[in-house]
């Protein structure tokens, strides 16, 4: 139940014609607080209930809590959610033995576009596609339960 994920920004459009699967994501957060965040998600045609846990010092690893409901609960959780809905499409690319998923974000985050990959461990190796940018992984501003109350257009 520990998530280990790397996060980065993402230079160009490139990695869509390598994916292999493309979702719409609405989520909202019925608590955004860092030391335990609970999220509601609609992916594709599931609805999903996240808890996750503040993250260890590198940014990499927190405890992950997930259960998939049915989409109608989700849709009527996501009326009680804080303000600040999290609108994207993920799309999925595999790059050597790993997954990315990238998020093209859309509102009040549009312009915004970040890979994250899962790992096994913290030193673990992976491939970095052309595509891939900086590095944000202990970057707080771009955990999407801060960009929901902190929207990347209104950080200029």
């Amino acid at each position: 139940m520990v998530e280990i994920e790397r996060k980065f920004l993402v230079k160009n459009d490139s990695f869509k014609a390598a994916a292999f699967a493309k979702n719409r994501i609405a989520q909202g957060y019925l608590n955004s607080n860092p030391e335990r965040t609970v999220r509601v998600r609609i992916k594709a045609d599931k609805g999903y209930l996240t808890i996750k846990g503040k993250s260890n010092e590198t940014g990499m690893s927190r405890f992950e809590w997930e259960k998939e409901i049915p989409v109608g609960e989700a849709k009527s959780l996501l009326q009680l959610c804080e303000k600040g809905a999290i609108d994207k499409t993920r799309y999925e690319v595999k790059v050597g033995k790993h997954v990315y998923e990238v998020d093209e974000f859309y509102g009040e985050n549009e312009g915004l576009i970040v890979a994250e990959i899962e790992l096994q461990s913290e030193t673990e190796n992976f491939e970095k596609p052309d595509w891939l940018g900086q590095e944000v992984t202990n970057d707080k501003r771009y955990y999407n339960s801060n960009l929901s109350l902190n929207p990347y257009t209104n950080w200029q």
